[in-house]
């Protein structure tokens, strides 16, 4: 069984979604929990792909395809998980602020915090801070997460924190934000609680927060 849940880790890492299917398939078929199936095979490789990149070993393309492996190998989990009620770590809205259609960024952090365990609602790319604000208050989300390309769309993120103020749930969640031109500074002068670089920074810091 070990070897099973080893294989599927190692293929997570190599991004090899259709082996990933597969397996997973072969793990349930096998009678593995599907809770260790999700913690062993595919949220742990997932933290060894965040690793790798810090270190330089991995770049975005090895990250991504990685990734979508783990996603791949979720879906497959997924109906198995709701049966077995088996909580995640969290709830995260995120989207790319309005006026900015940019998302591989975005993608990529939502995917990672997938494989880390978080359950995610992506509003996809230029939502209105009203949007964020709702589907955060409906969803009972506990983290808010943005992205912005552009140094004309960043002021946007301002207004989604304050959309979240207005509809009562902005001490309810924790609000990160990301995106090329945003900086630490930025985050602290919004009122925002965090900022992440990159993609496996934004796992970490969403961790942090407990």
């Amino acid at each position: 069984m070990q070897t099973l849940l080893a294989e599927i880790s190692e293929n997570v890492i190599l991004g090899k979604r259709a082996v990933v299917e597969a397996k997973v398939r072969e793990a349930l078929e096998a009678g593995l929990d599907p809770q260790t199936i999700l913690n062993e095979a595919l949220i742990a490789p997932m933290s060894i792909v965040g690793a790798r990149f810090e270190c330089g070993e991995f770049y975005v393309p090895e990250m991504l395809i990685a990734a979508r492996a783990m996603q791949a190998g979720l879906a497959v989990l997924k109906p198995h998980l709701s049966k077995g009620g088996v909580q995640m770590r969290g709830k995260v809205v995120i989207g790319t602020v309005k006026g900015d259609l940019h998302d591989i960024g975005k993608n990529l952090v939502a995917m990672m915090l997938e494989g880390a365990g978080f359950e995610i609602i992506d509003l996809g790319t230029d939502v209105p801070p009203e949007k964020f604000a709702s589907v955060a208050r409906e969803s009972g989300a506990n983290l808010v997460g943005m992205s912005a390309l552009l140094t004309t769309t960043m002021k946007n993120m301002k207004s989604v924190i304050e959309a979240l103020e207005d509809v009562g749930v902005r001490q309810k969640v924790k609000v990160m934000i990301g995106g090329a031109p945003v900086t630490e500074a930025f985050a602290k002068e919004i009122g925002a609680d965090g900022y992440a670089p990159d993609a496996s920074r934004a796992v970490a810091l969403a961790k942090s927060f407990g």
